[in-house]
């Protein structure tokens, strides 16, 4: 095996892949490992019996490590979904971040990990032609079951530096709102426009437990002040910028 970028530091080959099925992958996911160190992740990453790995792991000190070839398809995804793909692993790449995630109290990423991430998205992006708009966290795609990244992750200074869809998130402010056991019309109009964007929600009219997953799911990546699952204003205002700033 060897490295698919000069950015990688080390290569520690996983078993744990297979071949790609469908379109080229057109998908960068970026998760947090939540495990208490990097070489737990990477053992674990490594370990047949697990059944999981990814593609590239960035440690706390920016050191990038490759598990899987990138022409592979890694098992990362896990059930997922986006704009109605849901063999995720087969149309991604993934990335796996050294961090304790939520259950280590969701502390800051480390700036030279954040440089590093950004560096490798970038790369990735370019090689692969990946739009801004499907560079993604796990939780995006698997809100009932994900949280990773997280919402201390900086997907602000990501886009800044030219990595993922982003827009300044509106400032919350006191107002309606839509939430759990809502229904009717404006529900409906709230998740046709996450649907759209992409998240895998059925448009019912019904503010139900998905839904609720959904919404703190967009929160976490595109605005992070406050995740609840609560559609307020913020969260609304929010997810219709980010639609109109999507490319025509």
């Amino acid at each position: 095996m060897s490295p698919d970028t000069p950015l990688v530091g080390q290569i520690i080959p996983s078993p744990n892949h297979g071949e790609r099925r469908g379109p080229r992958p057109d998908l960068l996911i970026l998760h947090y490992t939540g495990m208490e160190s990097a070489a737990a992740a990477i053992g674990r990453l490594g370990d047949a019996t697990a059944e999981v790995s990814a593609h590239y792991v960035v440690l706390e000190n920016g050191r990038i490590v490759q598990m899987v070839p990138e022409g592979r398809r890694a098992w990362h995804a896990g059930a997922s979904a986006w704009k109605g793909w849901r063999d995720v692993n087969s149309r991604s790449l993934g990335i796996e971040i050294v961090h304790p995630g939520h259950a280590g109290g969701l502390p800051p990423y480390p700036e030279a990990q954040v440089a590093a991430v950004t560096d490798l998205a970038r790369d990735i992006a370019a090689r692969w032609g990946i739009p801004a708009e499907r560079v993604l966290g796990h939780s995006d795609i698997a809100p009932e079951r994900k949280e990773d990244p997280g919402e201390t992750f900086p997907w602000d200074r990501l886009a800044a530096a030219g990595v993922g869809h982003w827009v300044p998130p509106v400032p919350i402010r006191d107002g309606r709102f839509l939430a759990r056991n809502d229904a009717g019309q404006p529900v409906e109009a709230l998740q046709a426009m996450l649907a759209l964007y992409g998240y895998d929600l059925e448009v019912s009219g019904r503010f139900d437990e998905r839904t609720h997953a959904v919404v703190a799911a967009f929160q976490r990546h595109f605005r992070p002040a406050r995740v609840d699952g609560v559609a307020d204003a913020s969260t609304i205002t929010t997810l219709r910028d980010l639609i109109a700033a999507l490319p025509g």
